[in-house]
């Protein structure tokens, strides 16, 4: 579990984060969602540690982050998973190569345990057989599950994920969602999605918080922001023609 209170972040004379506070649950996915600007990337890098808050902590599992030592800090950090909007992977290496670069660097394995755990997690996204093609060989939606094993092979307790469907087809971005709800429930993570994507939202957004200019504008699950009385978020949800028609066929029927 991570858990936010009063998070504030400015650059400069502009407050990106005005007093944000939320938990975000073990084994479930919880979704970061809002407009260009609302200062949803920003609170993913202050999560990450990428930035620091001006006020307001960061705990996980009970240990704020501005409380711990070089080593503790050092730790959580290999307790992190990541995966990139880009997927950033090493186009100079072969898939097993980019896959094991979190054990190289945060382990102390031997080369036979790095490989093993490297065909686990290949196998777990669907990808065995993978191992010596390289990132230019493969589709969008390879990448990404390249990305999401690089992500996992270390065993994280806290998995983040940038616009994981980003430049993806509808019917990969589906798979994508579908494979990170299920090694967030399978793995036991804690897993934070930053995303603009509905389908997303709805197809996995256990736990949504909606920001709009830095405030929590609304949180609840994917069933109720489809039904939600809050403008703003009616608003950022009901932007197109398609969910407005969702939105009128639910109120109608009364569910």
């Amino acid at each position: 579990m991570i858990e936010i209170k009063n998070i504030e972040k400015s650059f400069g004379d502009a407050k990106v984060l005005k007093g944000i506070s939320a938990v975000f649950e073990t084994g479930k996915t919880n979704l970061i969602i809002g407009r260009s600007g609302s200062g949803k990337t920003v609170m993913l890098k202050t999560l990450l540690g990428i930035h620091s808050q001006d006020s307001g902590t960061i705990s996980f599992d009970g240990r704020i982050y501005s409380q711990l030592n070089p080593d503790e800090k050092r730790t959580l950090r290999t307790e992190i998973g990541m995966v990139f909007q880009g997927s950033a992977l090493f186009d100079s290496m072969p898939v097993e190569d980019n896959v094991a670069f979190p054990l190289k660097m945060f382990t102390n394995k031997k080369d036979p345990e790095i490989k093993e755990r490297v065909n686990v997690v290949l196998d777990r996204v669907n990808l065995k057989g993978a191992n010596k093609k390289f990132p230019g060989e493969l589709s969008g939606g390879m990448q990404k599950r390249v990305a999401i094993a690089r992500a996992i092979v270390n065993n994280p307790k806290y998995l983040f994920c940038d616009e994981p469907n980003s430049g993806l087809d509808p019917e990969t971005s589906i798979v994508i969602d579908e494979l990170i709800r299920e090694i967030t429930r399978e793995y036991k993570i804690t897993t934070v999605i930053n995303t603009h994507d509905m389908n997303s939202v709805l197809q996995i957004g256990e736990k949504i918080v909606f920001l709009k200019d830095g405030i929590k504008e609304w949180e609840g699950d994917n069933e109720q922001i489809l039904k939600t009385d809050n403008q703003s978020t009616v608003e950022f949800v009901y932007s197109s023609e398609l969910f407005k028609k969702v939105r009128e066929s639910l109120l109608s029927s009364g569910n």
